[in-house]
């Protein structure tokens, strides 16, 4: 199995969109500091989203399109319940 995640920072709400076979074991490892150059810089993430591929060429595609801007947009109209928690929304 592949997965494509969203963590979000605790701290400043910074995203960071990755890829795994393994999702327990890459979480653990952004929670400890040890997740790589971008997310070891800051601690405390939460995982937010995920999804998961059959194919490894799949999850890569995907990977790439939630990085880009369409992909952004489209992860805040799936979340938007979630991020319009502080807003004054109901979940």
């Amino acid at each position: 199995m592949y997965y494509v995640y969203l963590l979000e920072n605790k701290l400043d709400k910074s995203w960071y969109i990755g890829y795994t076979t393994d999702l327990k074991r890459r979480l653990a490892e952004h929670q400890s500091g040890n997740g790589g150059k971008t997310t070891g810089k800051k601690i405390g993430w939460n995982l937010i989203y995920f999804e998961c591929y059959l194919n490894q060429k799949d999850a890569l595609g995907r990977e790439k399109f939630l990085k880009g801007g369409s992909g952004r947009t489209y992860l805040k109209k799936q979340l938007r319940h979630y991020l319009g928690k502080g807003l004054g929304e109901t979940a």
